[in-house]
């Protein structure tokens, strides 16, 4: 049986943390950031973790068991 290759673009996005959550960053940041006040931006800064509805997508595209 062949290896299972990892998403690219997932394992660039995602991280794993100890207790195997799996962390992402906030969308709505990336760009036309001049007319968002500086408190949507800052609270944006911070990341937030993997919905419960999307996890085994998520753990699929990184080849997590």
């Amino acid at each position: 049986m062949p290896k299972v290759k990892t998403h690219s673009r997932a394992k660039k996005t995602f991280k794993v943390t100890g207790s195997g959550k799996i962390k992402r960053a906030n969308a709505y940041k990336s760009h036309l950031n001049t007319k968002k006040s500086n408190k949507r931006k800052r609270h944006l800064r911070g990341g937030s973790m993997v919905n419960d509805a999307n996890l085994n997508l998520v753990k699929r595209m990184l080849v997590l068991r």
